[in-house]
C-alpha cells in the first residue's frame, strides 16, 4: 500500500469519525439539577432564592412552564433515559446505593437515549449523581447506558461510603480521581463538562452530554462562595451557587463559538428538599416528618406547600429551559403539559438519530423552536406509595383514589364529602385515561394517544 493510498484512507476515516456538529446533527447538553422544584428560580415566579444566571438563561431561551416529573430520584431517572412511565421499567423507589446494594437498572434490557445518540457518531458523556447502580459491583454500567465518558460520583470506594462535595470521591472513566482533597465536588464537574466541550468541539465532533449537576440536594453544605464570604451553609447559599455554575457553563458555550449550535437544556429531577412542609394532603412518613411552618416556599402566585417525595405539584413541577440556537424564541414561554418521557423522543430527533424503541413520550422540538407540535394531555408520576394522573386541571391519586383540585395552582386542594360524590364523572374519566394509558403499552411519538 502506497503512501497516497494510506493518506487517502487516512482522510475517509478522519471524515468518518470527526463529523462536526451541524444544524442537522447539532450538540445537546442536559443539565439535571438535584432537588430543585419550579419554584426555586427567580424566572419561574420564586421569591425565595437568588438565581441570576438561570433568569438570564430563561430571558434569552425558552421556558417550559409546566414539566414534570416523579418526585424522587432513581423512577424520575429512569423514565428520563428510557423514556417510559414508572409502571412500565418498575423502578418507583429510591434505588439504595447510598447502602451499597447490588441492585441497578438493567440497561441492557430497557434501552436508552444515550445508546440511541451514540451509535449515531455522538461523544457521549454524562456526570455526577448516578443513582442507577453501585459503581463498586457494576464498572460497566454507565458504558452500558450509553456513555464513552463519565465523570460520577462513585457513593462506594473499599467497602466504605465517600463524599461528593469537599474531597469528593469521583469515578472517571473507571478510576477514581486523584488530588481532590481540596476542590469542590460541583466545580470539578463543571470542569468536566467544559473539558469534554471543549474537546468535542476541537476534533469536531457533535457531543451529548448529561450533566447530573449535585447541587442543591442535602447535606447542607458551604460553597466556595460560603467560604470566601465566611457565611453559614443554607439552601438558598447552594441554590445561588448552582446558578453560578450554570452560568460559567453558557459562558463556555459561547466562548467555543459553538451556542447557535448547541441546545443547552436546564431541569429539576424533582422538587425541592425541605425541612417543612405542610403534609396534611400527602403525608408521607418515609421521607421526613411534616413540620410546623405552613408556607414552605413562596412565589408570585402563591406559596408552595409540599416537596420531594409528595405526590403533588410541589414534589414534581420542576423548571425546565432550553438555551441555545437562534431558532430557539428568546424570551418564550411554552404553558403546555410536559413530562420527562419526552426526552427520549426529543433528544433523538434533535440529534437526527433514528430508533424502533417504543416509549411513551412524544417528541418536543416543534415547540422548543416556537412552533405547534404533538400535544401532551397529561403527565404521569409514580412513586412507592401510589400513582399519580395529572391533565393540567385535576391530580388522580391511583391507590387512595383521592382527587386533587389543581385549577388554582400552586394551591391543591383535596376534595371531601359531597364534593367528591358529585364528582364522579371526573374521577371515571381519570379512571379510565389511566387504564387506557397502561394497557395501551408504550407507544411510537406519532402513535401516542390524544385523551
Amino acid at each position: 500500500m502506497n503512501r497516497i493510498t494510506i493518506f487517502s484512507l487516512s482522510l475517509i476515516l478522519l471524515a468518518r469519525f470527526s463529523v462536526a456538529a451541524t444544524p442537522d446533527k447539532p450538540n445537546v447538553l442536559l443539565i439535571f439539577a438535584d432537588d430543585i422544584g419550579y419554584e426555586g428560580l427567580g424566572a419561574y415566579g420564586g421569591l425565595d432564592f437568588k438565581t441570576p444566571h438561570l433568569n438570564q438563561m430563561a430571558k434569552e431561551g425558552l421556558r417550559f412552564q409546566r414539566m414534570y416529573t416523579s418526585s424522587i430520584c432513581t423512577p424520575s431517572r429512569v423514565s428520563l433515559h428510557t423514556g417510559t412511565y414508572t409502571f412500565r421499567h418498575k423502578h418507583t423507589d429510591i434505588l439504595p446505593v447510598h447502602r451499597g446494594t447490588k441492585q441497578k437498572v438493567d440497561f441492557r434490557k430497557m434501552p436508552t437515549f444515550g445508546q440511541q445518540i451514540q451509535k449515531n457518531g455522538y461523544m457521549t458523556a454524562v456526570t455526577g449523581k448516578w443513582q442507577l447502580a453501585t459503581l463498586e459491583h457494576w464498572p460497566n454500567h454507565i458504558r452500558d447506558a450509553g456513555f464513552d465518558s463519565w465523570c460520577i460520583w462513585q457513593i462506594w470506594r473499599n467497602g466504605k461510603k465517600t463524599g461528593r462535595h469537599w474531597n469528593p470521591a469521583f469515578n472517571r472513566d473507571g478510576k477514581v480521581m486523584e488530588g481532590l482533597e481540596k476542590r469542590f465536588g460541583p466545580d470539578v464537574l463543571a470542569d468536566y463538562v467544559i473539558e469534554k466541550m471543549t474537546e468535542a468541539t476541537k476534533v469536531k465532533k457533535p457531543f451529548f452530554i448529561v450533566h447530573n449537576e449535585l447541587l442543591p440536594h442535602w447535606p447542607l453544605v458551604q460553597t466556595p462562595q460560603d467560604r470566601l464570604l465566611n457565611r453559614e451553609a443554607t439552601m438558598g447559599n447552594m441554590i445561588e451557587y448552582m446558578d453560578t455554575l450554570v452560568g460559567r457553563i453558557l459562558k463556555s458555550v459561547n466562548e467555543l463559538g459553538i451556542k447557535d449550535n448547541t441546545y443547552v437544556f436546564f431541569m429539576g429531577d424533582n422538587g425541592l428538599q425541605v425541612s417543612y412542609r405542610n403534609s396534611s394532603l400527602y403525608e408521607n412518613p418515609r421521607y421526613g416528618q411534616p413540620g410546623e411552618n405552613k408556607h414552605t416556599r413562596h412565589t408570585l402566585k402563591g406559596n408552595v406547600d409540599g416537596a420531594k417525595a409528595d405526590l403533588n405539584d410541589a414534589g414534581s413541577h420542576v423548571p425546565f429551559i432550553v438555551w441555545g440556537p437562534k431558532s430557539i424564541p428568546a424570551g418564550g414561554v411554552n404553558q403546555e403539559l410536559v413530562d420527562v418521557v419526552d426526552l427520549f423522543e426529543t433528544f433523538c430527533e434533535l440529534t437526527a438519530t433514528k430508533h424502533r424503541v417504543e416509549t411513551d413520550g412524544r417528541s418536543i422540538v416543534n415547540q422548543i423552536h416556537g412552533k405547534e407540535g404533538p400535544t401532551r394531555r397529561w403527565v404521569h408520576q409514580g412513586l412507592p406509595q401510589g400513582e399519580s394522573i395529572f391533565d393540567g386541571e385535576w391530580r388522580y391519586l391511583i391507590k387512595s383514589e383521592k382527587l386533587i383540585d389543581a385549577r388554582k395552582l400552586p394551591k391543591e386542594r383535596e376534595l371531601k364529602g359531597s364534593e367528591l360524590v358529585e364528582s364522579k364523572d371526573i374521577i371515571d374519566r381519570m379512571k379510565s385515561l389511566y387504564n387506557r394509558i397502561k394497557s395501551n403499552g408504550p407507544a411510537a411519538p406519532e402513535s401516542v394517544p390524544r385523551y
